[in-house]
């Protein structure tokens, strides 16, 4: 009998990926997602339960009808300016919907459990490299409320035998090479498909915030991973638990960073179209440079990213860009 895990948040951008790569790896992905931020044609990899984490009679029920052998845990509030605007926002859907899911999960049984992290949750470190023991300084409420879940995870696994991976990563991006699913948000903030929308002419340029950064061409440098490698991490956690080894972090990024021009310029390469741009202020909270190193996840997991160059990342998010996307 195929063993199912259950994918909160299975609707969204690297919850679908996840999905498919759980499909391929011979597991049953059971999607748990409320369709806020996520799309029903994202769903093709396994059954949809449409509920929200705050319903504790639809998450008991979920788990005792798939009887999962694990959780794989993304769904959450993510976007910085909000979470700056609105804190209780995050910390009820975030923490407490986080609180509901483990205890039903400890509930049913199910104690291995996947933790869709953040690298938010170290704060402002600006230009250093961030691994599994940087100090977490969380700034905002996004990042605060995702420390707070990774330390509820540690007290359940105290308390209740709970065995958790917990994976921090930077940015996400690209597409499923086979271009079933991909990126799509609404409204969207993420650099690749707004430079993307941007070449399309679906919106008149791309913005970019600052050039006067103490880099070499002045923008600022972020770490990209491609959101497939993100999803095989995700199932070699899974693997990890199920295997009986015990609660770990890990960072997941490649350990060098790609500048805001570099991107633009990959870009112009990849799809041989003139880039659309238009140069604004800086950003306030924006840091200089952000880095993974990701070491342990090479050494300990086994993982080995494929496709987190610029080029795979830009390409195949073209290439889904190219199909339209979700209808929603």
């Amino acid at each position: 009998m195929t063993q199912a895990v259950l994918v909160t948040g299975g609707a969204g951008y690297i919850g679908a990926h996840a999905c498919k790569a759980l499909r391929d790896a011979g597991f049953l992905p059971v999607t748990y997602d409320n369709l806020s931020n996520g799309w029903r044609d994202a769903v093709r990899f396994g059954p949809l339960v449409v509920a929200d984490l705050a319903d504790r009679a639809a998450l008991d029920a979920a788990f005792a009808q798939y009887r999962p052998v694990a959780v794989m845990h993304f769904a959450a509030l993510s976007l910085v300016g909000d979470a700056m605007r609105d804190p209780g926002r995050y910390w009820r859907a975030n923490v407490l919907g986080a609180l509901n899911l483990i205890e039903a999960a400890v509930a049913a049984g199910c104690l291995d459990f996947v933790f869709s992290s953040t690298c938010a949750t170290y704060g402002d470190q600006d230009g250093v490299v961030l691994d599994e023991d940087s100090p977490q300084r969380p700034i905002n409420s996004y990042g605060k409320s995702k420390r707070a879940i990774e330390d509820m995870l540690a007290d359940f696994g105290a308390s209740h035998g709970l065995r958790s991976v917990i994976f921090r990563y930077f940015n996400v991006a690209g597409a499923d090479p086979e271009a079933e699913v991909g990126e799509y948000h609404q409204p969207e903030t993420h650099l690749i498909p707004l430079l993307l929308d941007a070449i399309a002419g679906n919106r008149p340029a791309l913005t970019v915030f600052g050039t006067d950064y103490p880099t070499p061409d002045g923008t600022c440098i972020r770490d990209y991973v491609h959101v497939s490698d993100l999803a095989d991490a995700h199932v070699l956690g899974v693997n990890w638990l199920l295997d009986g080894k015990g609660s770990r972090v890990f960072c997941l990024g490649t350990g060098s960073g790609f500048s805001v021009r570099e991107v633009i310029e990959q870009s112009r390469i990849v799809t041989n179209r003139d880039v659309p741009v238009i140069y604004g202020d800086r950003r306030a909270g924006d840091a200089v440079a952000l880095v993974s190193g990701s070491d342990r996840a090479r050494i300990e997991l086994g993982w080995a990213p494929r496709r987190s160059t610029m080029h795979d990342m830009i390409a195949d998010a073209w290439r889904w860009h190219q199909t339209g996307g979700f209808c929603g």
